[in-house]
């Protein structure tokens, strides 16, 4: 390999950059809160016609680093990329995390994929030391939470 070659790679930065201290953060001690800060955050005009997958980010104490927009994806489907979540988290410092997607046909219930994929994060996360407390299922009239029905 000539010298010049060995140069020609790409820069990796990493930056966080909160902008509140963090008790001024909103603490998430139930799937009811976690879903209120979601869909405060949900572009209403998508909910019910395409899915959209979302992360709210935590400190030890539960409090809100932040809200990431994983992805959006069709009228039935959308992608939560393992990878992509746990790098988010931590670059953020995150010690837990939610996820979310809706459903737009209003049906609250998860899918058999939606629980292998809450199962294959809680996973990842035992190995990176990141807890996944929970995976809602949202719409504009409700939500579903995997923990509380001790789906996970």
């Amino acid at each position: 390999m000539e010298q010049k070659e060995l140069f020609k790679v790409a820069e990796v930065q990493l930056s966080y950059k909160p902008h509140f201290k963090a008790q001024e953060r909103p603490q998430i001690n139930s799937a009811k809160q976690a879903y209120d800060i979601l869909l405060s955050h949900w572009d209403k005009e998508l909910i019910n016609y395409l899915e959209q997958a979302k992360m709210i980010l935590l400190n030890r104490n539960n409090r809100v680093l932040g809200i990431v927009d994983l992805s959006t994806g069709g009228g039935v489907s959308t992608v939560m990329d393992a990878r992509v979540i746990f790098a988010t988290a931590l670059k953020a410092t995150a010690t837990s995390l939610i996820v979310a997607h809706n459903h737009p046909s209003g049906n609250l219930r998860p899918s058999s994929e939606d629980i292998r994929l809450t199962e294959k994060l809680k996973q990842a996360g035992k190995l990176l030391e990141i807890e996944v407390h929970d995976h809602l299922i949202i719409s504009e009239n409700g939500y579903y939470s995997m923990a509380e029905e001790a789906c996970i």
